[in-house]
């Protein structure tokens, strides 16, 4: 059996995340908790001894800048790709979940409904982030078979990730959290995915916030 193993790591927090602001493809970098998270969860997989082959990150600053706390502290280079991206999340990036409903009410019901084709006028539908992660996943697995990967990568990324690991439906309601720095794993036996542990916030000192960008 050749078990191919993912630690994934959602970034740490942004202003934008305190404000409940969704993010989407927007830029944006971490605020000082978000790189004291980083550094904390750099550590803890220090600590922890974490025996990994590669590292690979989002090529958004929030999640290339956590993973920045990785190369720093272990002496390596992660691989940016960004087909790791956050969903794009068309016209409500930079809308808060407090604005949204008088933004545009029709379209914010069509998003908290799970609707898997709603691609939020100019941004990509649950459908289409769904084949775009799993293909990423699965490229990242046939080159790195029976290998440990480390990946940083988004809330809304990493529960994607959750529910092909775990067969969950693309339209079901989110089972699990994702906070920020948090710990995830995942692994692939040669036949199938499961899900080993998820939302690990063990080495943090404070609470995390969970994802937003469903």
């Amino acid at each position: 059996m050749n078990t191919t193993r993912f630690c994934l790591v959602r970034h740490g927090e942004t202003d934008w995340n305190a404000e409940r602001r969704l993010q989407g493809h927007t830029d944006i970098d971490l605020n000082p908790r978000g790189i004291a998270q980083a550094a904390q969860m750099a550590k803890a997989i220090k600590a922890i001894d974490l025996q990994f082959d590669v590292l690979y990150t989002s090529d958004l600053q929030r999640a290339a800048k956590t993973a920045n706390a990785i190369e720093t502290l272990f002496k390596i280079k992660a691989i940016v790709d960004p087909s790791l991206r956050e969903r794009h999340l068309g016209v409500l990036q930079g809308v808060s979940t407090a604005e949204a409903p008088q933004f545009d009410a029709e379209l914010w019901k069509n998003h908290l409904s799970r609707d898997i084709h709603e691609e939020l006028r100019g941004g990509e539908s649950i459908a289409q982030f769904a084949q775009r992660i799993h293909q990423a996943l699965e490229k990242i697995r046939q080159q790195h078979l029976g290998k440990t990967i480390l990946l940083v990568s988004h809330g809304g990324a990493l529960d994607m990730m959750y529910r092909l690991a775990n067969n969950q439906a693309l339209d079901a309601e989110k089972a699990v959290s994702v906070p920020n720095a948090s710990l995830n794993w995942i692994s692939h036996d040669g036949s199938a995915w499961k899900v080993d542990r998820w939302a690990d916030t063990s080495h943090l000192d404070s609470l995390a916030l969970d994802n937003l960008d469903l």
